[in-house]
């Protein structure tokens, strides 16, 4: 089962260190990550997603709790939320036709960010099932000379569920 937990973190030298090998510990695989500060600059917010059992994951969610640094952490998986991902597709110029390349992007919400040297950069924001769709696609087409991805990034509608206060 694909679950996104949600971390709210002091941001301090090796606090996501101590997150992750929790994780590790428990032989649980982080499958995508990201770190920033909030709108406090001393309170990082992680996102991390990861696939498995249930039974294991709760323990890992009470265990991670434990940790001085963590401030409130929740698995969002069953919440209503909103997921995003980014990600960068760098592909040769001329190896679809634009026409082809202008529909793929126009039913993905993509767009060329940049041309040079021959080669397109483009960029998509959306779901990340939805960039895993994009992706498919554009191979499907032509080879991809590179991919970066931002890792899934969520919060909550409506009523924020993690508090620094919590």
């Amino acid at each position: 089962m694909r679950n996104i937990i949600s971390i709210l973190i002091r941001n301090e030298a090796g606090a996501l260190a101590r997150v992750a090998n929790l994780f590790s510990s428990r032989a649980y695989n982080i499958d995508s990550l990201s770190v920033a500060p909030t709108d406090d600059q001393s309170v990082s917010r992680i996102t991390l997603v990861t696939f498995g059992s249930q039974d294991i994951l709760d323990q890992i969610i009470k265990q991670t709790r434990k940790l001085i640094d963590v401030i409130s952490i929740i698995d969002m998986t069953d919440d209503d939320y909103h997921e995003r991902e980014f990600a960068l597709i760098k592909i040769e110029v001329g190896s679809i036709s634009n026409d082809n390349l202008n529909l793929l992007m126009d039913n993905y919400g993509a767009s060329i960010l940049s041309e040079k040297d021959n080669f397109y950069t483009l960029e998509i924001i959306s779901s990340s099932e939805k960039v895993d769709e994009f992706i498919g696609a554009i191979t499907a087409k032509i080879p991809i000379d590179s991919i970066v991805r931002s890792g899934a990034l969520a919060i909550a509608k409506g009523k924020p569920l993690l508090q620094k206060n919590s």
